[in-house]
């Protein structure tokens, strides 16, 4: 399997990490599914919890989207709050996970497979959305999501999402010292590929400069009304990824938007 930087269709874009979401589902719940736990909602690996930030405010009587959703724990937690909520994933294996989730604690989350792209509700159908690393990072097309979240928004509503903050696009993905030197241009957009020992996209990762979120926002029609940068907690030992309390004390690993639909 071989590494490169190169343009990616919307298409080989879904393609790809469809699969290589349904190969992966196992060892990340594994690996992340006790620090997410079944029913939290936690924003990013700094650990900003939603009970803590409340970033979506009251959710209680509301009507929620949650875009990307994994095994659905940021949606479970929002049930217990009192939301109605619907989930989608890409990813088949992931929302099987869902499911099992769901069994083991007695919850019910609506989920279904879907394309963040092309989102199978009707106009108006949610009073907020929210994403915390789910889908975003992952499409070619992020104004197209942005667009479509909107539109079945109601007219006040409001989506909150979370992405690898932009410029950790600059620097190794290591955890440790390696990672603090930048190697490369923040301003490269190239998307990073992973290719199969055939030449396939087996999984894309697309960069947007804080400037290029800012933008995609304002022109899929949301106004901008928060930015958040989580600090790396004292306390917080974990890494995950290229996610650490050494690069976390130096470079922001996390960027939290707040977009109204106006």
């Amino acid at each position: 399997m071989g590494v490169t930087r190169r343009s990616v269709t919307r298409a080989e874009t879904a393609q790809a990490n469809r699969g290589w979401w349904d190969g992966a589902a196992d060892e990340y719940q594994a690996e992340h599914g006790e620090f997410l736990r079944d029913d939290g909602f936690i924003w990013c690996p700094e650990g900003l919890d939603e009970a803590d930030a409340r970033l979506l405010g009251d959710v209680a009587g509301h009507r929620v989207l949650e875009v990307g959703c994994g095994a659905g724990q940021c949606g479970r937690w929002l049930l217990s709050q009192g939301a109605s909520v619907a989930a989608f994933d890409l990813s088949c294996r992931q929302l099987q996970h869902s499911r099992r989730i769901d069994e083991q604690t007695g919850a019910s989350l609506p989920v279904v497979q879907a394309d963040a792209e092309v989102l199978p509700f009707l106009d108006d159908s949610f009073d907020l959305a929210c994403s915390a690393f789910g889908a975003l990072p992952f499409v070619a097309d992020a104004g197209a999501v942005l667009a479509e979240v909107r539109r079945v928004l109601r007219p006040g509503g409001r989506f909150v999402f979370s992405v690898s903050h932009p410029v950790r696009w600059a620097f190794p993905d290591d955890p440790g010292p390696h990672g603090l030197t930048a190697d490369r241009s923040y301003f490269d957009r190239a998307p990073y590929v992973e290719l199969s020992d055939g030449g396939v996209p087996a999984y894309v990762e697309h960069h947007r400069t804080l400037g290029d979120w800012v933008g995609l926002i304002a022109a899929s029609g949301f106004a901008l009304t928060g930015l958040v940068e989580p600090e790396w907690p004292e306390g917080h030992e974990g890494v995950w990824g290229g996610w650490s309390p050494l690069r976390g004390r130096h470079l922001p690993g996390t960027a939290i938007f707040s977009c109204l639909n106006t």
